[in-house]
């Protein structure tokens, strides 16, 4: 087995680099195409999550497979080499065995034991399987790693020890001043997107009491879909599904927002959630306190909320108009995108988009009198990643949070300077990694790293063992050859035997030759599975001359039943 992974992490990059090395759909599948045609690797697979990129492969070489996977890593992700290499990470043999055993339980995810990374395994082999470049070991090991990921979870309560993403982004909105539960209860919801996170946050916000939630999405059926499910979970929330060009509008009725589309460029700009606050109906004025509870009434009339210091009122004005018109204000120097670009909704954790292009920019208004936009230069973004945050991004100044918002997508969908908007709470992917950091561990993870460290010996054993099936299954036959040629021998010499004496002679011949060859391959598949014993097989082909092709005929014949057997084991899972 000469098994590597070349990738990179919540662990090892910041966001921001993540972000920039999202790959999209067609991009895995040409990186995926483009590794099997390098010289070192015979097998490869992407596992392109919202917190990781690795690229796996079965390599004949490890300083070249390293050198060629990087730079395979580079060329498709968009960023350059010299960039990206400070934050890679390199695991070998065993120890890549172990990191993906790893990520499969959910130890190496941003929240410790969450589940959701099974499905994107399961998808990482679907595509490796479609496009033929998982062969025999990529299908066994994440095979296997769907299986360990599922002991874990059964066996261990790894659950109990972190929750799914949503619901530790939901439980940082809430500032950990009370349960998520209470914080809520008769909240209006946007959820923008209809991928399986996205749906996630739905079915999460109408579980824990919110009023309404309503979602949209580029594609109006799964909206709608969406919608027909929150209505029959029996939660008595209320669901409806509008339009992209309708979420300006809802921004103005809603308190809480969770977006996670594939979206390449901003979804919500700063500019969006200004004018959203600044238009707000005088019959329902947005009061809520910061940790709000159950409504028990609608707000009494109030005068529409005075704008932040520094703002200019008409430009905040024609913003207003814009957005609730759900138009462009070209003129104003903005450049929206609200409506997000086309493109293939995620059904995974938002990693398969291109970095985020077209954020909006601003060119013929003041920064310094808007003060909506955060500067997303490079240097400013290095600035930021060097300031010390913890959490959510919010005002320290007892400023009532009138809109939350959780962005769930990589790259981001939301402007990560609408933090400075008072009255905005924003929670995304980059505080999520921070405030996970000091997250408790549960007693169980030491009980699901015990499963790990088992099943990696496990599957070490195993694929030593069949390393050396090959050589066994070609030795035999040329002995079964061997006896074939004295039985025939031995009838043409001895022309009087019957068909009786004949089969008898041969019988006796093969039990001879299994009785002395038993022992031997017995012994050689034990000393095989145990660390170090590749060599055995060698030993096997030059001890008894044994021919190289046939061999190697052996072992593409296993490896084609395997791979066969896989994709049934795939399309019957499906099935169900």
């Amino acid at each position: 087995m000469s098994l590597l992974v070349v990738g990179l992490s919540h662990r090892s990059a910041p966001v921001s680099v993540l972000e920039r090395a999202s790959l999209s759909a067609d991009a895995k599948v040409k990186l995926l195409h483009d590794t099997l045609a390098a010289e070192p690797a015979a097998e490869a697979a992407v596992l392109a999550t919202c917190n990781r990129i690795e690229l796996y492969a079965d390599v004949d070489k490890f300083h070249a497979g390293v050198a060629e996977l990087s730079t395979l890593l580079a060329q498709h992700s968009g960023v350059a080499l010299e960039e990206l290499t400070p934050y890679l990470y390199v695991h070998y043999e065993d120890r890549a065995v172990h990191h993906l055993f790893s990520v499969a339980c959910g130890l190496d995810s941003m929240v410790v034991g969450e589940g959701q990374i099974l499905g994107q395994i399961k998808d990482t082999l679907a595509l490796g399987q479609e496009l033929h470049t998982a062969g025999r070991l990529l299908n066994d090991l994440f095979q296997q790693a769907l299986r360990v990921g599922k002991r874990a979870h059964s066996e261990t309560g790894i659950d109990r020890a972190g929750q799914s993403l949503v619901t530790f982004g939901l439980e940082q909105l809430t500032a950990g001043r009370e349960p998520v539960e209470s914080w809520a209860a008769g909240k209006r919801a946007l959820v923008i997107g209809a991928g399986s996170m996205s749906s996630l946050a739905a079915a999460t916000l109408a579980r824990v009491g919110a009023a309404e939630v309503v979602v949209a999405n580029r594609t109006g059926a799964r909206a709608d879909r969406l919608v027909e499910i929150l209505v029959a979970s029996g939660t008595g929330v209320a669901a409806r599904a509008v339009t992209m060009a309708a979420v300006a509008d809802e921004l103005t009725r809603v308190d809480v927002v969770v977006s996670c589309t594939g979206a390449t460029g901003l979804v919500l700009t700063g500019d969006d959630v200004a004018a959203a606050l600044a238009h707000t109906p005088a019959a329902a004025p947005r009061t809520l306190p910061a940790q709000a509870g159950p409504r028990t009434a609608a707000p009494a009339p109030a005068e529409p909320a005075a704008l932040p210091a520094g703002l200019d009122p008409e430009v905040v004005a024609r913003l207003a108009a814009v957005a609730a018109a759900g138009g462009r204000l070209a003129d104003a120097g903005v450049a929206r995108t609200l409506t997000g670009t086309p493109g293939t909704d995620r059904d995974g954790c938002p990693a398969d988009a291109p970095a985020a292009a077209g954020r909006a920019a601003l060119t013929g208004v003041d920064a310094t009198d808007l003060e909506l936009h955060g500067t997303w230069a490079d240097q400013g973004e290095a600035a930021a990643q060097r300031q010390p945050r913890k959490g959510t991004r919010s005002h320290a100044d007892g400023t009532p949070v009138r809109l939350a918002l959780l962005d769930l997508a990589m790259p981001r969908d939301i402007d990560a300077a609408v933090h400075r908007i008072p009255g905005v709470r924003l929670v995304d992917i980059e505080s999520l990694a921070e405030a996970s950091a000091d997250a408790p561990m549960a007693a169980d993870v030491d009980a699901v790293r015990g499963i790990v460290a088992d099943e990696v010996a496990a599957f070490g054993a195993a694929q030593r063992a069949a390393h050396i099936t090959p050589t066994v299954v070609a030795l035999r036959a040329m002995a079964a050859e061997v006896v074939a040629m004295e039985v025939a021998r031995l009838h043409g010499r001895l022309p009087d035997l019957d068909d009786r004496q004949r089969a008898e002679v041969t019988q006796t011949v093969r039990r001879v030759v299994d009785k002395l060859l038993h022992a031997p391959t017995v012994r050689v598949k034990q000393l095989a599975s145990e660390p170090g014993g590749a060599g055995y097989a060698d030993a096997l082909r030059e001890l008894f001359d044994l021919d190289p092709q046939t061999v190697a005929s052996v072992s593409r014949a296993d490896g084609a039943a395997a791979a066969g057997q896989a994709n049934q084991t795939h399309d019957s899972g499906r099935a169900s």
